[in-house]
C-alpha cells in the first residue's frame, strides 16, 4: 500500500481532487469559452460589413 492508504481511499482522493479542479476553474473556462465566441461573432460581422462595401 502507499503509506497505509488502500486503492479506494486513493481512488476517493483522486476523484474529488479532479472535482474540486473543475468546479474552480469552470468559470474560468466558461468565460473564455463566451470571450472567444462573442469576438468570433465580432469579427464575421466586420468581414460582412467589408464585403458589402
Amino acid at each position: 500500500m502507499f503509506r497505509g492508504l488502500s486503492f479506494p481511499q486513493l481512488f476517493l482522493a483522486t476523484f474529488l481532487g479532479v472535482g474540486a479542479g473543475v468546479y474552480i476553474y469552470k468559470p474560468i473556462y466558461e468565460q473564455y469559452y463566451w470571450e472567444q465566441k462573442r469576438l468570433k461573432a465580432d469579427v464575421n460581422t466586420v468581414d460582412t460589413v467589408e464585403k458589402k462595401e
